[in-house]
C-alpha cells in the first residue's frame, strides 16, 4: 500500500506539473472576470463583506499573482470567494485544474481538542491521538491560518468542513502554515501520554477515504478509532437517508435522517407516515429526530416532515418532541429547523447549526475563461424568519457536546440527554422568563436566576449579552430612559469584565445629559479594550463630551 501511495504521490506531482501552464496574466484576466461578474450580477452577496473591501482585497490579490505559485493563486481565488461567508458561495475543489491533495487523515474536533478520527492504516500509531501541531505551528494557529481559505458560514461550518482544509498542502503551504509546498506533512501528535512527530504522504482529493457524513469509516486500509463491537444509533445504517427504531423501555422513537432526500424505495411522506402510523399504535411519548448529520438537499422535501408533526396532538407538545442539531445541519435542512422552531413544540439540543438562519444559497457555476476555475455564486435568498431574527446559526435550547471518550466508547451524551430530559428546571425562552420576572418585579430572583443561566454551560450558546443589551437599546429608542439604564446596569452586573457592557451603561448616562457618569464609564470601558472596537468608540465619544457635543 505505501508503494502505492508514493505512486499515487508521484502521479499527482507530474500532474501538477504539466498542468502550471497559465500564466499571470491570465490568472489576472480572470479574476477581473470574476470580480466584474459578482459586481453585475451578485453585488447581492455584498452583505457580510463591503463592495469597498472585497475590491480592495481583489486589488491586492491582482498585484501579488506575478510572484505566487499556481496553487497559491488557487488557495486566493478561494479566499476572495471566502469574503462572503457563505457555505455555497465557494470555490470548486473537487472539480478543480489546479489538483489539490490531501492527508490520508481525519481530524474531528471534539468538545477537548482535536483528534484523528480516522486514518490509513499504515499510520495507525496515530489512530486516536490528539494533534498538538500542523508542520511547526499549534493546532490552534494552524486553524486560524487555514480559516480564511474555508467558505465559513459560521465557526460550526468551519468545524464540519474546515479540517478538509486544514489536511491539504497546498492549502497549508499557501497559508504559510508549511514553508515549502511538499506532499509530506508532518503533524505533532500527543497519545497515551507522549508526545511524537510523524510525516503524513497526501493523496489525490477525495481518493480512497472511505467516509460517511464526516466520518471515516473501518474499512478495508481505513480504521476509525470508534469500538467496532457496537454502533451508536446516529452512525447505524448509514446507507439509508432516513430510518427510526423504537426504544420501549424509553416510551420514545429515535429517527436519524441525514440528507433533504427521499429513499428510493420509499419517499419522505411514506416514510413519516409509516413513522407516526407507529407512534399512534404504541406506547410511544417522546419522538428524537436527529439531524446532526444532515447536509441539506431539496427544501421541497420538508414539508412532509413538519406537518406530520404539526398534525400529532401526541408528540407536538413541549417535552415530547426533541431535535438534535450538529455542525452538519446545513442547507435545505437548516430550512427544516428553521420551519420547526416557527411551528412546533420542539426542544433543541446539541449544537449549533453550520448556517445561518436566513442565507444565501442555490448556487450558479460560474466557470472563468482562462483557466476554467470553477466558483459557485449563490443567488437564491432563503428566509425563514424576520430579518430582525437571523443569526448566525439556530443554537439549541440545550447544549450538549461530545468528548473524544465519548465518541471512541460509542456513547450519545446528546441522545442520552434527549432520554433523560426533564424541563422542570430548564427554561426553554429566556429572554421572556427574565422580562416576566422584570414586569413582576422581583429583581431579586431575576438577577438570581440570570446568573445561574448565564454560568450554565447548557445554555452557552444563548447569547444574554447581546439580547439584553438589544432590549435596552430598544428601551432607549423609545425613550423609556430609566427602563434602559436599568437594563444597562443589569447587563454591566451579569457581565463585569465586559468592555461593551459599560459602554452601552455609558451611552445610557450620556442620553439622560449625565455627562460627569458617562465620561467616567466610557473611561472604564476605553481601559477594558484600548486597542478593539469599543476602546475606539469609547475614545470618540470622550471626544465629543470634552468638546461640548
Amino acid at each position: 500500500m505505501k508503494k502505492l501511495i508514493l505512486l499515487l504521490v508521484g502521479c499527482l506531482a507530474l500532474q501538477a506539473t504539466a498542468q502550471s501552464s497559465f500564466t499571470a496574466q491570465q490568472w489576472q484576466e480572470d479574476l477581473k472576470f470574476l470580480q466584474q461578474t459578482v459586481h453585475k450580477d451578485y453585488s447581492f452577496l455584498f452583505k457580510k463583506v463591503t463592495q469597498e473591501e472585497f475590491d480592495t482585497a481583489v486589488d491586492q490579490f491582482h498585484k501579488d499573482i506575478p510572484n505566487l505559485e499556481e496553487h497559491e493563486i488557487n488557495v486566493g481565488f478561494a479566499k476572495i470567494i471566502g469574503l462572503f461567508k457563505y457555505g455555497h458561495t465557494r470555490l470548486g475543489i473537487s472539480n478543480n485544474p489546479i489538483p489539490f491533495s490531501q492527508l490520508p487523515i481525519n481530524l474531528y474536533a471534539f468538545s477537548d481538542g482535536v483528534y484523528v478520527q480516522g486514518i490509513h492504516k499504515d499510520y495507525e500509531k496515530a489512530l486516536g491521538a490528539k494533534v498538538i501541531a500542523v508542520g511547526d505551528m499549534p493546532i490552534e494557529k494552524a486553524m486560524e491560518a487555514v480559516y480564511p481559505a474555508v467558505p465559513v458560514e459560521n465557526e460550526q461550518f468551519f468545524k464540519a468542513y474546515g479540517f478538509l482544509y486544514l489536511v491539504s498542502p497546498q492549502v497549508l503551504h499557501a497559508q504559510k502554515v508549511i514553508p515549502q509546498m511538499s506532499d509530506t506533512v508532518s503533524l505533532t501528535f500527543e497519545k497515551d501520554g507522549a508526545t511524537f512527530k510523524m510525516p503524513l504522504q497526501a493523496l489525490p482529493l477525495g481518493e480512497l477515504v472511505p467516509k460517511s457524513y464526516g466520518f471515516v469509516q473501518q474499512k478495508g486500509d481505513w480504521l476509525d478509532v470508534r469500538d467496532q463491537s457496537k454502533t451508536p444509533l446516529y452512525l447505524k445504517n448509514l446507507d439509508k437517508i432516513y430510518y427510526f427504531e423504537h426504544l420501549p423501555e424509553k416510551k420514545a422513537v429515535y429517527v436519524r435522517h441525514s440528507q433533504i432526500q427521499d429513499e428510493p424505495n420509499e419517499p419522505t411522506p411514506a416514510f413519516y407516515s409509516r413513522l407516526f402510523d407507529f407512534i399512534e399504535e404504541n406506547d410511544v411519548e417522546r419522538l428524537i429526530l436527529d439531524v446532526r448529520l444532515n447536509g441539506g438537499g431539496n427544501n421541497y422535501k420538508n414539508k412532509a416532515v413538519v406537518t406530520e408533526i404539526i398534525a400529532s396532538e401526541k408528540i407536538n407538545t413541549v417535552g415530547n418532541l426533541y431535535v438534535i442539531l450538529g455542525r452538519r445541519t446545513f442547507s435545505a435542512c437548516q430550512n427544516l429547523v428553521n420551519e420547526l422552531d416557527n411551528y412546533t413544540n420542539a426542544i433543541f439540543l446539541g449544537e449549533p447549526t453550520g448556517e445561518n438562519i436566513n442565507f444565501y444559497g442555490d448556487n450558479n457555476l460560474v466557470e472563468l475563461p482562462n483557466t476554467k476555475l470553477p466558483i459557485y455564486l449563490s443567488f437564491a435568498w432563503w428566509q425563514d424568519k424576520p430579518q430582525w431574527e437571523n443569526k448566525p446559526w439556530l443554537a439549541p435550547h440545550v447544549a450538549v457536546d461530545m468528548s473524544f471518550e465519548q465518541y471512541k466508547n460509542n456513547e450519545d451524551p446528546v441522545l442520552d440527554t434527549c432520554l433523560n430530559f426533564s424541563d422542570n428546571n430548564f427554561i426553554l425562552d429566556p429572554m421572556q422568563y427574565m422580562t416576566d420576572l422584570y414586569m413582576a418585579g422581583d429583581q431579586e430572583k431575576l438577577y438570581k436566576e440570570a446568573s445561574r443561566m448565564v454560568n450554565d454551560p447548557s445554555y452557552r450558546f444563548f447569547d444574554f449579552e447581546g439580547e439584553l443589551n438589544r432590549v435596552g437599546y430598544n428601551l432607549l429608542g423609545r425613550g423609556q430612559h430609566q427602563d434602559a439604564l436599568a437594563v444597562f446596569g443589569f447587563v454591566s452586573q451579569l457581565f463585569p469584565n465586559s468592555a461593551n457592557a459599560w459602554d452601552s451603561l455609558a451611552e445610557g448616562y450620556l442620553t439622560i445629559g449625565d455627562n460627569t457618569k458617562a465620561k467616567e464609564l466610557y473611561q472604564k470601558a476605553l481601559s477594558m479594550d484600548p486597542e478593539g472596537n469599543v476602546g475606539r468608540n469609547a475614545t470618540k465619544m470622550l471626544k465629543r463630551i470634552e468638546q461640548g457635543h
